[in-house]
């Protein structure tokens, strides 16, 4: 395909141009239907006269539907949309990107959604779409599925769909973390259970927690039993934490915080600080999965993106612990741009 995209270009460069932009408007409608002009003119950049064009050559091509709520994607532009996918993602460098990375970090697999979610919102909806979409091709019988909090594993849950054939649990990975109920683990993994039709168990224990705390939760049978669960996980998705940010939404004591800036710590994952080389720089107490867990789980998906996450990222995936790392394109050039200086 790369050879077909590069004699495309010198020989109908503009006709590839128009095409990446046409498929651009009929994405965004497919994301944000039913939406606007000035919607689309506000999530593209493109100018308002070049859209009220665009519009209505889709409209008259029948894969765009234009009614007084906004307009709507048709089963035909949803076909085209699926048919140029990756013929897109070539186009845009996307998959340039991705064979990068991947040699970079070495790892198994990355997967680049289009955008920075630190600048559009819905760029993190994209990447729970790409996990759950990956997340299909690869259940292929019963499984459960440990999960952990914040926003982009609340974004996956929104994008889940029922996987058909095989039942699925979902388990929280770690105890609550901050104040939002709605990226808490457990409010996550519910979620995410009612959309696929599966089942779900929950972990109602906080993180981080005190040494007497911990001994006293595992003298609790019923905590024991969902621990083994959840440590028996055939995948993990999880996300990777600022870990100033993180220190704050545990309400870290003063001291641990000038210990992590001392130690200049980077990231946080599973409850565990890393610096910029991948080093445990400080590990708090929590209940759910260890790092040591992860090497017996089938598949650990990484989802993590923006720009202002490219450090964190690389510095958690020096530990090696993914075989998955599902990004954006802020955070993918950031990286490959910081290690190559």
């Amino acid at each position: 395909m790369k050879d077909l995209i590069q004699s495309q270009k010198m020989i109908y460069p503009d006709l590839l141009e128009v095409m990446q932009k046409r498929y651009t408007i009929l994405y965004t409608i497919s994301l944000f239907q039913p939406i606007g002009r000035r919607g689309i003119v506000e999530q593209t950049g493109f100018t308002e006269r070049f859209i009220r064009n665009e519009i209505e050559l889709l409209h008259n091509q029948g894969l765009v539907n234009m009614t007084t709520k906004g307009m709507f994607i048709t089963e035909v532009g949803n076909d085209i949309i699926n048919n140029l996918h990756p013929f897109n993602r070539e186009l845009s460098g996307i998959s340039y990107l991705e064979e990068q990375l991947m040699k970079k970090i070495g790892i198994k697999k990355v997967i680049v959604v289009p955008g920075d979610c630190d600048q559009h919102e819905f760029i993190k909806q994209e990447l729970g779409r790409a996990t759950v979409q990956f997340l299909k091709k690869m259940v292929d019988r019963n499984v459960t599925i440990a999960v952990t909090g914040g926003t982009t594993m609340a974004a996956v849950a929104e994008a889940m769909v029922p996987f058909e054939k095989y039942e699925c649990v979902f388990v929280p990975a770690r105890g609550g973390v901050g104040e939002k109920v709605e990226n808490q683990a457990n409010t996550i993994v519910a979620k995410m259970a009612k959309a696929e039709k599966g089942n779900y168990h929950l972990l109602h224990v906080p993180d981080p927690l005190s040494e007497s705390l911990y001994q006293s939760l595992m003298n609790e049978s019923s905590i024991v039993e969902i621990l083994k669960i959840i440590k028996d996980a055939n995948f993990v998705i999880h996300g990777i934490g600022d870990a100033l940010t993180m220190a704050s939404r545990r309400k870290t004591p003063q001291r641990v915080k000038k210990k992590l800036m001392a130690k200049q710590a980077v990231s946080e994952a599973f409850g565990y600080y890393f610096d910029i080389e991948g080093n445990i720089v400080h590990k708090v107490r929590t209940f759910g999965i260890q790092l040591e867990d992860l090497a017996k789980t089938s598949c650990v998906l990484t989802v993590a993106g923006g720009k202002s996450k490219a450090q964190a990222i690389s510095s958690y995936m020096i530990q090696g612990k993914s075989d998955v790392l599902i990004t954006d394109e802020a955070a993918a050039t950031e990286i490959l741009s910081t290690n190559n200086k």
